[in-house]
């Protein structure tokens, strides 16, 4: 099967290796995003879908955009693929496009569709605190995420887990499921399956806004935004900008899901139940371990932070070189 590869980040990575490796599949080209500027050195920096087909000696294309570029599109026609695959691309195909290839353009999405179309379904999905996410393969069309479904596979979200690390687990279901789902359309072993717009919901772009914490919000509303959001959640503290990167809700409800050393702190505070303070009120400090903040409803426990300027550090570290004391109020976010 003959394939052209659309993707750009580390997330289509699994899925371009999956294809590469498999001898049913031959990738005749990467489409990319243009090499962006990175923060140091100010240095064109290449996507990691560009560096995997670089290595592989695969033609690669990066149009500022795809749909505009008469010179790409003529290529594209030209290569006569038997399928274009989708993944994280980042730019919207246009009819014309999803034409050319003769099963169509297969896209791999990161969420069990038709819930949490659009640009961001892995972080959003955590900040609502679903149980669980998944892939979904379609058949594209015009709108976003809207094409008839083809194969699903679905994974558990753990209260610990966060936007990256169930993001990487997601691009190895995907890069699976894809090549599944490939196997199946070439042998005709797959019914497309249109999706129930009436039950659809919509993951947008992130705005800055939405990674400013809010103190009075409840502890599991705050866990899970800055776990979705991760690693770029703010709060201030002593009128500085404070990154909180990692918490822990302090409910028993939920001691039986926390690894062994964090269940230590039921021990190390044993009257949580009897602490309260203001939101974002130091109430409690876990030696070894963090300090505790209080939430408009519950308690939350600083597991990794990070401060303006410095790199990421444990609760306790910065227990430590902080001098944290209980009574000490952490600001929101801005």
């Amino acid at each position: 099967m003959k394939i052209v590869f659309f993707g750009t980040p580390q997330f289509a990575v699994p899925t371009l290796e999956k294809l590469l490796y498999h001898p049913e599949f031959e990738v005749l080209a990467v489409v990319t995003q243009p090499d962006k500027r990175r923060e140091r050195g100010n240095k064109l920096t290449p996507s990691p879908v560009k560096v995997v087909a670089v290595n592989h000696n695969i033609p690669v294309w990066q149009p500022q955009r795809v749909k505009k570029n008469s010179e790409i599109l003529t290529k594209l026609q030209q290569l006569d693929a038997d399928v274009f695959v989708v993944v994280a691309y980042g730019q919207i195909l246009s009819q014309k496009i999803l034409d050319m290839p003769k099963l169509g353009c297969v896209n791999v999405h990161g969420s069990i569709l038709p819930q949490y179309r659009g640009a961001a379904p892995i972080q959003w999905c955590l900040h609502n605190g679903e149980p669980e996410t998944g892939i979904t393969t379609m058949l594209m069309d015009v709108g976003m995420d809207t094409g008839a479904m083809l194969l699903k596979a679905t994974t558990p979200i753990s209260l610990l887990d966060n936007a990256d690390n169930v993001a990487l687990r997601l691009s190895e279901i995907g890069g699976d499921l894809l090549i599944e789902t490939l196997l199946k359309l070439q042998n005709q072993e797959i019914q497309p399956i249109p999706q129930d717009d009436s039950a659809a919901t919509y993951a947008s772009l992130i705005q800055k806004q939405d990674y400013a914490l809010n103190w009075s919000k409840s502890m599991m509303q705050l866990h899970n935004q800055i776990r979705g959001f991760y690693p770029n959640c703010t709060a201030t503290f002593r009128n500085q900008s404070l990154k909180i990167t990692a918490t822990v809700p302090l409910d028993v409800a939920y001691k039986d899901e926390l690894p062994p050393e964090l269940q230590k702190i039921f021990q190390k505070l044993p009257n949580l139940t009897n602490i309260s303070g203001s939101p974002g009120e130091i109430v409690g400090i876990a030696k070894g371990i963090g300090a505790v903040v209080q939430t408009g409803e519950g308690l939350l426990l600083l597991r990794e932070v990070q401060l303006a300027g410095k790199r990421p550090q444990s609760g306790w570290d910065f227990v430590n070189g902080m001098r944290l004391t209980v009574g000490e109020i952490l600001g929101n976010g801005t």
